[in-house]
């Protein structure tokens, strides 16, 4: 497997200016990665998306290091005001973009959820046909680009591996599946291996990350920590510093005989390339372990 990393990342460095997002792709080169994905391009000011994302491909291949995915939000429920149609019509722009950045792979998001204010049904299994057409449509017009599509276990609502399964299968389409987040099952307190095993089948590319977990039953630990679906307490981690079941991910992910890249999702509260730079070297020696069984 080769060891990526999400442009994600380094967001917190971005935003509060210390890195500009073009910087990230020779930044990336120097911390020893093997490739590179953006996710949520952050235009400057006086600048259009399809312009900077050209100037990000090309430092790309001025530095050496390979883009391999492109991630975006989308919400075939409530994106553009309801309109699903007008939704479909935007996520075709952002597979403009990936195609300008020469990715193989577009993440896009299915849903959030159901407005607060709908009235009757609102299960998950209700918003599959309306999230199927627009995946499905999004889908058929980035396979004539030659990018494959995916969703990623995400959020509350798209997030259990029964659901992402019953939604890669209600699109039935070859150039449709998942980016597997080892680590966001726990955002809905479902087993991380469990559901890995369940979604391998349809597998294209997969984020590393690792999290720190409390019992929901107990003291609010403060700033940094976020509830899971059903109450638990969980906090971005240095990569092998959390609670993760990250060996058995791993041995999961080798058994299935997964070939892509292992991209790093860096979320937590440590300063971003110490957090990245030891998550790196943890992540090196967990897949050299699990390769040496």
């Amino acid at each position: 497997m080769q060891l990526g990393i999400s442009s994600y990342s380094y967001s917190g460095l971005v935003r509060s200016g210390a890195m500009r997002q073009d910087e990230v792709p020779a930044k990336t080169q120097a911390m020893g990665f093997d490739a590179l994905e953006f996710s949520t391009i952050a235009v400057p000011e006086g600048d259009t998306l399809p312009a900077f994302a050209e100037k990000l491909r090309a430092e790309c291949e001025r530095v050496g290091i390979p883009i391999v995915n492109y991630t975006i939000g989308a919400d075939f429920l409530r994106g553009c005001n309801g309109d699903l149609d007008a939704e479909i019509e935007r996520v075709k722009t952002e597979v403009d973009v990936a195609a300008i950045l020469g990715v193989p792979g577009m993440r896009h998001d299915a849903s959030q959820g159901f407005a607060a204010d709908t009235h009757g049904a609102r299960g998950f299994a209700d918003a599959v046909p309306r999230l199927a057409k627009g995946c499905r449509a999004v889908t058929e017009y980035a396979a004539d680009k030659g990018i494959r599509t995916m969703i990623e276990n995400h959020g509350h609502f798209c997030q259990d591996s029964e659901r992402v399964e019953q939604l890669v299968n209600a699109v039935d389409h070859p150039n449709f599946g998942v980016l597997a987040d080892l680590g966001n099952f726990l955002c809905v307190d479902e087993s991380p291996t469990k559901a890995l095993g369940r979604l391998m089948p349809y597998v294209f590319h997969v984020h590393a990350k690792d999290f720190h977990i409390k019992s929901g039953n107990g003291f609010n630990p403060g700033e940094g920590w976020t509830l899971t679906r059903g109450g638990n307490f969980r906090r971005g981690a240095v990569i092998g510093h959390g609670d993760l079941p990250l060996v058995q991910s791993l041995r999961i992910l080798k058994k299935a005989g997964y070939k892509g890249v292992l991209s790093i999702e860096f979320e937590g509260i440590e300063e971003p390339l110490n957090g990245i730079r030891i998550g790196l070297d943890n992540l090196r020696r967990l897949v050299a372990g699990v390769d040496a069984y």
